[in-house]
């Protein structure tokens, strides 16, 4: 058992352990479910919880979630929509999201994905000063698919 302020007690009879945790007003909570030797402390079970859920909200709150923003474009992208695209990506990427960008392909232009490497490549490129390419482009049925993370400092 340990005391409500923080001494350890020893080994005591339940029924003892209960009637010190009355005596003081507190509760018996048991910290350690261990068969042999099972560990409980006097303390205020209001007041942990309370505390408990004070430090994992500080904890929400101090760390940043990463969204995954979407760019979309198709085989035949003008230059222009390219790059209002990649500058588009390039403001995410700075705001610290991951960007995923993915060519679709229509009909037959299945059969020229090549052209599709090389549309990922040059929009890798544009936005290699703010980001680098997390995952590779790689195809996924009618969609090519390149994953872009935010560079390091």
């Amino acid at each position: 058992m340990i005391d409500a302020d923080g001494t350890m007690v020893g080994i005591v009879p339940i029924e003892q352990a209960r009637k010190a945790a009355d005596l003081a007003g507190l509760d018996l909570v048991l910290i350690a479910n261990n068969p042999d030797n099972p560990v409980c402390k006097v303390m205020d079970y209001g007041k942990y919880l309370f505390e408990q859920s004070k430090r994992e909200k500080e904890a929400r709150k101090n760390q940043k979630v990463i969204e995954t923003k979407e760019v979309g474009m198709k085989l035949t992208t003008e230059d222009h929509d390219l790059n209002v695209k990649t500058k588009n990506a390039c403001r995410f990427l700075k705001d610290g999201n991951r960007v995923k960008v993915i060519v679709k392909f229509r009909g037959r232009e299945m059969a020229y994905q090549n052209q599709g490497y090389a549309v990922m490549e040059k929009f890798a490129s544009l936005c290699a000063e703010v980001g680098q390419i997390d995952k590779p482009a790689k195809i996924e049925g009618r969609n090519m698919v390149m994953f872009l993370a935010p560079k390091k400092n």
